[in-house]
Order: C-alpha cells, then structure tokens, then sequence
C-alpha cells in the first residue's frame, strides 16, 4: 500500500474551524444563534442585493460547509459511489495540489507523461517534488500517455506518485478500464496513483460499475467545471477509500468551496436531465467539428471528451496558426510543452462550428495536406 508523509500519520494536524454545518451535524440540532462567528453577518448588503438579488445575497454571509455534505449526498445518489468515498473541494487543479500534499514531501519523485495536463507539473514542482516525465506515444491516428513507460519510470525511479488524465489533455485519448487496472497493478506497491477523470463524462464507453469504484493506491479526480457548466465557480470531487481522504481532510483549506458554489452545484445536480442534454450536445458538436476537418485533409485525434486535437506538420506552422487566430479574436489552445507544441486543441462550442470562425486554420491544413 502506498504510504503517506509521516508528519500526516499521527493524530494531528486537526481542523481547528470546522465550521456551524459540522457542528450542527455532530450535536444533531440546529443552531440558530451565531454569536461567535466573526464573519459579516449583520453587513445589509444594499449594493449586493440590488446587483444580483436576495438569493444570492443571502448565500455569501457564512462560510460553506466544510464537508459539502448536500453535494456529497447527490453525487453518491446519481453514482453509486458510498457517501465516505468522496471529498469535495475547489475544482480539480485544487484537488491535483491537495492530493500532491497528502501524498508527497520536497524531493519526492512523481511521474507524468511530458505535455499532458500542465497543472499537475506545476503544482508537484512547487511543492519541491522532481518530476519525470515520458514522452507519449506518437503514430497514425494515435496520441497516447505509454501506460507501461509510466510504469517502468516509476520503478526506475522509485517513484511516489504517477499522475494520468484519463481522457488525456490535450490528445483525447481514452484509456480502458482493464488498462487503468494494469497500469495500477504494474506500478509499484508503494506507489499512488493520481487519475485525473476531469472529462470523463464525455467518453462513449462509460462502465458505470467501474466509475463508481474505489482502486486501493488511487485517487481519481473529476470535475463540475466541463459537463455540469460550473467551472467559474470551482468545485470538483475526489473518489478514494475514507482512510485517505481523512488525510486529505488534514491538509485541505477548511472552506475552499464557497456556500453559494455548494448552493449552485447542488440545483444543478438536481436536473441530471439539463446535464445529459449538454453532453450530448458536446458529443455531436465533437464529431461534427472532427468530420469537418478530416474532410478538409487534417490529422484529427480521437477524442473522448469536449473538444478535439488536431495535429499539424510542425510546430512552427502549429505557433504560425495559433498566433494568427488569436490576433484575429479567436482563442484556441496549443500545448505549452516542447513536445506537443504541433497539436492545435479546439473546444466543441458551437461558435466553433460557425463558418469562417477557424478560417485561418482551414487555410493551413489544406495548404499543408
């Protein structure tokens, strides 16, 4: 089993704010009078509540529930994932650092595919951990993480932690359940695994049974910030067994998830329905944007989330587009990272599939086709 930095192992550091929701919730009652709070609970709010509304208004006086509870309770309902398996906090990237914290300490190694996600990066770096990086795995039609490069590089290096986006960003690329299971079987046994399943509500082959699992030595991430529309209001969720999110309880920030985030998040996990809607939505917009410039010559990756990858012939001509497009008023995304810098991603908006919106790129490709 992997193991946790030991200044986490003992019975400290305790939450020392856990704020009225906990509270309430461990002594079975209400409480109504909060006369030891030093938040603004008596601030009027003229200006707030003219801007926005009372609604809103009335969720920004108090600290959110530091267990998300309402949040927690939907999500486990729609999944089928137990209640004490899931921890929420603010958005993905703050559940990446959370994690790189209940799991390593400065000069840990880590280990990611070089070009994915960069965030990941970003954190385990600032957090002192070295960070190897493998290449992905480059043919006709294929952009891929090398699952068992990962693998070899976390023996070679005896490595702490392995991060995966599954799907990938920026490929796309889907890997199965049955190879995320191998991958975890070929990791070292004191090795975790961090699966990032930011997109995976857009993959066509969703297992649910295996969604909903716990995996001993991983902690998956996913968001509400692609499917679900809430990305400015940041709140995602961890699955992992309840002994490593107490750990992770330890270290999170008490109120990172604002009530008024929870308050949203919760109204729209109550219409699954408007959520389904969306994803399928995505899923044609994706496949038509694909077909278009497929037709038009372009080297398309297969994508199981909400946008597509399109990998051009160098990545000079790559910056060329990207430059130009963006000079024009249109923001597209070129990985930062050296070793992706030819591939071009395009979210499945539908103003993207406005005519003459990617004309700049359109002209490149078939140019270069």
């Amino acid at each position: 089993m992997p193991s946790y930095p030991h200044h986490l192992t003992g019975d400290g550091p305790l939450n020392p704010f856990p704020g009225i929701k906990v509270l309430e919730r461990r002594i079975g009652r209400e409480i109504p009078h909060r006369l030891g709070s030093n938040e603004g609970l008596d601030m009027p709010h003229r200006a707030l509540r003219e801007h926005f509304g009372d609604a809103v208004a009335e969720h920004v006086y108090c600290y959110g529930d530091a267990e998300a509870l309402g949040v927690r309770q939907r999500l486990s309902a729609q999944q089928g994932i137990p209640l004490d398996h899931l921890l929420v906090d603010a958005g993905a990237d703050s559940l990446i650092a959370l994690a790189l914290r209940t799991t390593c300490t400065p000069g840990d190694t880590v280990v990611s595919t070089a070009g994915t996600y960069p965030t990941f990066g970003y954190f385990a770096q600032g957090q002192g951990c070295r960070l190897v990086e493998p290449g992905y795995i480059e043919a006709p039609g294929l952009l891929a993480p090398d699952l068992e490069a990962l693998a070899a590089a976390a023996h070679q290096e005896s490595a702490q932690l392995v991060y995966l986006a599954n799907p990938d960003n920026p490929s796309g690329h889907l890997h199965s359940d049955s190879a995320i299971l191998k991958l975890r079987d070929a990791l070292p046994d004191t090795c975790w695994l961090l699966l990032d399943e930011a997109y995976g509500d857009f993959r066509d082959d969703a297992n649910n049974d295996f969604a909903a699992k716990t995996l001993p030595g991983v902690i998956r991430l996913r968001t509400l910030s692609k499917a679900h529309g809430l990305a400015g209001l940041r709140i995602g969720y961890a699955i992992a067994d309840p002994d490593v999110l107490a750990l992770m309880m330890k270290v999170r920030i008490h109120y990172a998830v604002s009530t008024f985030t929870q308050a949203a998040a919760e109204v729209v996990l109550d219409h699954p329905a408007e959520i389904h809607q969306h994803i399928a939505e995505v899923k044609a917009r994706r496949e038509q944007l694909a077909a278009h410039f497929q037709a038009l010559g372009a080297d398309v990756l297969p994508s199981a989330t909400n946008f597509i990858g399109i990998r051009l012939p160098t990545a000079e001509l790559a910056e060329q587009v990207n430059r130009e497009l963006l000079e024009a008023g249109r923001l597209i995304a070129r990985p930062a990272h050296p070793a992706l810098g030819h591939v071009l991603r395009i979210t499945a908006v539908a103003d993207a599939l406005e005519p003459g919106q990617l004309a700049i790129l359109e002209q490149a490709i078939k140019e270069n086709a």
